[in-house]
């Protein structure tokens, strides 16, 4: 029987790596592109000294000709991109114009790629790996360093760092679940039952791995001094670029264009995910029970970021999700052998695995992003990329509290929906997994994390340890808490 998907090869993918580079991609060796080369070994200083872009405007335009293999295509993108963010983003002021020896070569580089001319999560995730040993796992954070960084700090590495092992931990089930589809299509419950069960381990690996981010990346550095380089082009009105940016290429045609920033909505693995277990995702804002015509008032055209974010992808890896998505039938499979225990537990097992990868990315966001950028309206006088992160507020929402994504999208609607979304298609709820209506992070509770030191939101009625093993309280228990310790203090230093 010929096989329902081409196999991972035709796309660029591979069992042990699955969506990233299947060799650390290394630095041009061609002294042609020895000034490329050069710019990245000194941006952090240029970036720190501001002359970053009168080196670039006194770039050469060169050719792309020189560009063989694969590998040189992507290390001239990653190159190209990060010139053009540290361009946009390092002066008092963004800069709307990207200057020709940028965007000229860009533009052949990323149509070579089928990528946006655009710092992507391909670019800075995928491609930026250097591993320290070729024969450990990619999957070992120790075992992994990165090529480009803005700011060379610590933090930044990991944060790069922690996608590229999830990357890595995932690539084996890339070739599980077609297995499993080729399984359901020729009705074999059992090998589908244990693809599933592999798959349902393998996110809650990567669960871990995600958690392991308070390990070395400090949410003050992150928030000010690494995701300001991060934006996009696009929704950065407050940002000082109301039109997007334009790209230069010498002609008289000025037109703008707004791009998405880099976002791990670009991971082509967590949307696999998504795809072979026939999860759904509405546009943000529509819920299940509404379709679009039903909606009050006039619509715009419907926003659904998730596929949007396709876009950003590499082609070959954007193709790969389309022909899964054509032939999945893991859904389906399972919705029709209900009375099939084991297969469905397996299932459901996965769904709420992956439910809880996004209940754990919410609390890292709203760590990392929307507890600073509150800390952030605080300052009157921000400079600098500390602007540049308090126009990452969208002033429209109340007391101006919720983030921009450095994809352009108002976060927590958007992830809270995603993860709402997760477990719809779940076939038996209750019997200990995930019910349908059941809110994994309440919006109405807030918890306080000691020792981490952030409020987030969680679904706390006293005080408890949560998932992570931390100690949580309502706002009446930490008020309550607070008042404790007050009386306990006064009471020492009356008796001493």
């Amino acid at each position: 029987m010929a096989q329902l998907v081409p196999p991972l090869s035709a796309y660029g993918l591979s069992k042990d790596c699955g969506f990233l580079s299947s060799l650390p991609v290394p630095a041009l060796a061609d002294p042609y592109y020895a000034e490329w080369e050069n710019i990245l070994a000194r941006l952090q200083p240029l970036l720190q000294n501001g002359g970053l872009r009168a080196v670039i405007d006194d770039l050469p335009i060169l050719s792309t000709s020189h560009l063989q293999t694969e590998l040189q295509w992507r290390r001239a993108y990653l190159l190209l991109v990060s010139m053009l963010q540290g361009y946009v983003w390092s002066g008092a002021e963004p800069s709307e114009r990207i200057p020709p020896p940028i965007t000229i070569p860009l533009k052949q580089v990323s149509e070579h790629l089928e990528l946006p001319p655009m710092a992507t999560y391909a670019g800075f995730c995928l491609w930026n790996y250097v591993p320290h040993c070729q024969t450990e796992s990619l999957s070992d954070l120790s075992n992994l360093g990165c090529a480009v960084t803005f700011t060379g700090t610590v933090d930044e590495h990991w944060f790069y760092k922690i996608s590229m092992a999830i990357e890595a931990y995932g690539a084996p089930s890339l070739q599980s679940m077609l297995e499993a589809i080729e399984a359901a299509h020729v009705g074999d419950s059992q090998v589908v039952a244990d693809h599933l069960n592999q798959l349902a381990g393998t996110i809650d690996g990567i669960i871990a791995i995600l958690h392991r981010i308070y390990e070395s990346c400090d949410p003050r550095v992150f928030y000010h001094q690494v995701r300001p380089y991060l934006a996009g082009s696009k929704g950065m009105e407050n940002s000082g670029l109301p039109n997007g940016v334009w790209y230069d290429d010498g002609s008289s045609n000025r037109e703008y264009r707004q791009y998405a920033g880099i976002s791990n909505a670009q991971s082509s693995l967590i949307q696999f995910y998504d795809i072979v277990l026939g999860i759904e995702h509405r546009p943000t804002g529509i819920s299940s029970t509404i379709s679009i015509p039903e909606a009050k008032g006039p619509q715009p055209p419907p926003h659904n970021f998730i596929h949007e974010m396709r876009k950003y992808m590499p082609g070959p890896h954007r193709r790969f999700l389309e022909d899964v998505g054509k032939t999945t039938n893991i859904r389906s499979f399972v919705e029709s052998r209900r009375s099939d225990h084991a297969l469905c537990k397996a299932y459901d097992s996965c769904l709420e695995m992956l439910c809880k990868l996004r209940d754990k990315h919410l609390q890292v966001v709203s760590r990392y992003i929307i507890i600073e950028s509150r800390k952030s309206i605080k300052n009157d006088n921000p400079v600098g990329n500390a602007a540049l992160s308090q126009a990452l507020i969208d002033p429209d929402t109340e007391l101006s509290k919720d983030a921009i994504g450095t994809g352009g999208t108002s976060l927590m609607p958007f992830l809270k929906q995603a993860r709402n979304e997760t477990t719809e298609p779940v076939i038996h709820p209750g019997r200990g997994l995930l019910d349908k209506s059941q809110k994994h992070v309440e919006d109405s509770q807030i918890q306080y994390h000691f020792g981490v030191g952030s409020w987030n939101h969680h679904s706390i009625t006293s005080g408890s340890k949560d998932s992570d093993g931390l100690i949580t309280f309502t706002p009446r228990a930490a008020f309550l808490f607070a008042v404790g310790i007050f009386v306990a203090v006064s009471a020492a230093i009356v008796s001493s």
